[in-house]
């Protein structure tokens, strides 16, 4: 039997104004205030504005935010994101059939030794 589907998560439109509290951030993209402050060490491009002991984030901070919360639903996790978001999560390149071949030499070097 197929599982029902779940609602997604209710969007709300951000305000358009320059600067936003982390209480009013937390509200709009349904993150709590400490969770929040916890991205600010693992994303380094999630860093508000501080003024005064506060922390003052802009319009791309949010859309920031919901990005994040889009790529933790998605089965990524937090270092997983980062790496995403910092453009570091592309797949390496496959060896060269030359590199194989260099590769399978020195494995068969090892299996010979071991073998002695």
């Amino acid at each position: 039997m197929a599982e029902p589907a779940r609602p997604g998560p209710r969007v709300r439109a951000i305000p358009d104004k320059r600067y936003f509290t982390i209480g009013e951030v937390s509200r709009l993209c349904d993150v709590k205030d400490h969770v929040l402050r916890y991205w600010e060490r693992k994303f380094p491009m999630l860093c508000p504005d501080r003024r005064q002991g506060r922390r003052y984030y802009r319009r791309e901070h949010v859309l920031l935010v919901r990005q994040i919360q889009d790529l933790l639903r998605r089965g990524y996790t937090v270092d997983g994101a980062a790496r995403k978001l910092r453009g570091a999560d592309a797949e390496p390149a496959a060896p060269s059939p030359a590199e194989l071949r260099a590769l399978a030499a020195d494995l068969e070097r090892v299996v010979q030794l071991l073998r002695q």
